[in-house]
């Protein structure tokens, strides 16, 4: 039930010496081959400009964009805005905190009825 229509051992592979792989038939001339020239010596200065420009592209641009982020927590803001609060209080000789959040004298309150 489960075989094929065809006769056994169709189907040819390859030969290959015990320990070799199928792809490598002839030695490579570069062993050191890194895919940007067939020069050696190019090859090899231009894999090392590669990756000099790209991790130091990463790095500056990463930098740069790390330290130009928006303040998304308002934390800078608040901050700052808490420094001129103090040193507003401070330049008024009030205390720097109070119990009423809002001048009680300027509130108008409802008759006691």
């Amino acid at each position: 039930r489960g075989r094929s229509a065809g006769t056994p051992g169709a189907v040819a592979l390859p030969q290959v010496p015990l320990g070799a792989h199928a792809h490598e038939e002839e030695p490579m001339a570069n062993p050191d081959y890194h895919g940007f020239s067939d020069e050696p010596d190019v090859d090899v200065l231009n894999m090392r400009t590669a990756f000099f420009t790209g991790i130091s592209v990463a790095i500056v641009l990463g930098s740069v964009f790390l330290h130009y982020m928006p303040d998304y927590g308002l934390q800078q803001w608040a901050r700052r805005e808490a420094e001129i609060q103090i040193l507003e209080r401070e330049r008024r000789g009030l205390p720097l905190l109070d119990s009423n959040y809002y001048d009680p004298a300027r509130l108008t309150l409802p008759p006691p009825e």
